[in-house]
């Protein structure tokens, strides 16, 4: 799996780690980033649906 690398407000870093650990939605901050990363996509997909435009190929 490739790494990304990427600068954070320390507000939003906080914010996110109220989520993240045991008994919490999140089991680490890379996946409660992959799991938001996941969710806009779909959204986009669905704007994109609506306008449309053609689907992301997941297969490029």
């Amino acid at each position: 799996m490739p790494k990304v690398s990427l600068d954070i407000p320390s507000q939003l870093l906080d914010d996110l780690k109220t989520h993240v650990g045991d008994e919490k939605k999140f089991v680490s901050v890379a996946d409660a980033v992959r799991t938001a990363c996941r969710k806009l996509l779909d959204q986009l997909d669905a704007i994109d649906d609506l306008h449309g435009r053609k689907s992301r190929d997941l297969d490029d």
